[in-house]
């Protein structure tokens, strides 16, 4: 695919620079996160839970998953405020650092036998400077790829990071299906601690990326002119509470992810399905492959034709699809099984993945951009990564009621497709309009206002 020419006010190859820092660094540190995910479902609920209650483990072990996510938007509301002040460079290398660190010490961590209920405490803890990293790291590098890129290429150039956050996915079950693959007395001895332990190297690789970068010209350029706001909460608040309230709705989306990842994970290999680990394991990595080049597609497709429809794609079709695939896993048949989870996980859904960063970061100004994004997709992100508790208990005390959890996965849909069509379309609005209230026109915008209901303009009009 070929990359366009950087902008006029851009330091020349600074826009590829950004979008591959954005790229490497989402995908070093999400792999730290997502090996996380593949412990918890595999491994965690024998080693830092009650093994006598099979049950519990599990669904204790799936708990500390989403206990990042609630540390989200806590982080999110101190990484956003110093991003919109500092820079978006300082706290890109900040969150990658803080996320290499708390990975390496859960593979360094005591477990129950050894040190009982302490065990399961300091893994939380570890989960939540996790959670307080990844608050701020998209919002950064997709602020940072944003207001490098060449107006006309947003949406490509912005993909990047989330297809580094399906690299780093890919390279987590990767690392793991070698791993669960080991005999179990070796797997939970010392096996398990593998792949947390290399995130050092994760953390200093990332490091000496993103300690090159530039800082954006947008940014630069506000910090000379107009000066960065003293307080960015309270200019967001103030003038963007429709737009953060938006994002949150369309964070909810990530609810498919978490849900795909991990509880259906759990699901298939438990006793009453029964499917093999490393074949499930596979499912994971054959859908983020395809991912990664399904993003980028999608992401051109929205700078020609909007980010709202190609978003409502990915949240609608998500939504229908997590049946079927749910379904298939509930036939034991592998066959179905990949081929529904690569549809599901690696095309359809990558459409909402991949207009996400340019979608909610256009939504707001250049000095509230990193705050706005954080704070609501953050928010959102809480709420998706709690859906794995709550889809363990909906599942039923022999967690196979998969019927309801496709149900409530669905129903976490129907926010996202709201919020994608209550929201403006920014495509085409040029970088240094972006969050006016009143935008000037330009050809090929479309309103969603002329072809809705008069009760949805009316909303529409009340969150503008």
């Amino acid at each position: 695919m070929s990359v366009p020419e950087a902008p006029h006010d851009a330091p020349p190859g600074q826009p590829r620079k950004a979008a591959t820092a954005a790229w490497i660094g989402s995908a070093l540190e999400y792999y730290d996160f997502f090996i996380y995910g593949s412990a918890a479902a595999l491994i965690f609920p024998d080693v830092f839970f009650d093994e006598s209650d099979p049950a519990t483990a599990t669904l204790l072990s799936l708990a500390t998953f989403g206990v990042a996510y609630a540390a989200r938007p806590v982080g999110a509301l101190f990484l956003g405020h110093f991003g919109d002040k500092v820079g978006r460079k300082k706290i890109m290398v900040f969150t990658l650092i803080l996320m290499g660190v708390s990975t390496f010490l859960i593979g360094c961590l005591p477990t129950r036998d050894q040190v009982g209920t302490l065990a399961p405490v300091l893994l939380v803890l570890c989960r939540v400077l996790q959670g307080i990293s990844a608050a701020g790291e998209q919002a950064s590098a997709n602020s940072m790829s944003l207001e490098h890129a060449p107006p006309d290429r947003r949406g490509f150039f912005t993909s990047f990071t989330l297809s580094g956050t399906q690299g780093g996915q890919l390279l987590a079950t990767l690392v793991f299906i070698p791993v669960a693959a080991m005999p179990e007395d070796q797997l939970l001895a010392w096996g398990w601690r593998i792949p947390f332990w290399m995130s050092i190297a994760v953390a200093v690789v990332g490091y000496v990326i993103r300690r090159t970068l530039q800082e954006t010209p947008t940014f630069t350029q506000q910090a000379a002119t107009e000066g960065v706001a003293k307080m960015p909460l309270a200019v967001l608040m103030r003038e963007h509470w429709a737009d953060v309230l938006r994002v949150v709705a369309a964070a909810l989306v990530a609810s498919v992810s978490t849900i795909f990842t991990v509880w259906a994970l759990a699901y298939a290999t438990s006793d009453s399905v029964g499917m093999d680990r490393t074949s499930m394991l596979w499912v994971g990595a054959l859908a983020n492959l395809v991912a990664l080049g399904a993003i980028p597609l999608w992401a051109t497709l929205s700078d020609r034709i909007g980010r709202r429809p190609v978003f409502l794609i990915g949240a609608a079709g998500s939504g229908v699809l997590m049946f079927l695939y749910l379904w298939a896993i509930s036939t034991g048949s592998y066959p179905l099984v990949l081929v529904l989870g690569i549809l599901t996980f690696g095309v359809v859904y990558s459409a909402a993945n991949g207009v996400w960063p340019s979608f909610y970061g256009e939504m707001f100004s250049t000095r509230v951009r990193l705050s706005g994004m954080a704070i609501g997709t953050q928010i959102g992100f809480a709420i998706a990564g709690f859906a794995v508790t709550f889809a363990a208990q909906i599942a039923g005390p022999d967690g196979d009621d998969w019927l309801s959890v496709a149900l409530f996965t669905a129903a976490l849909c129907v926010p996202p497709v709201i919020a994608a069509l209550t929201a403006r379309e920014t495509n085409k609005t040029p970088t240094e309009h972006l969050g006016d209230r009143t935008p000037p026109e330009v050809p090929g915008r479309t309103e969603p206002d002329g072809r809705l209901t008069q009760p949805l303009r009316r909303l529409i009009q009340l969150l503008r």
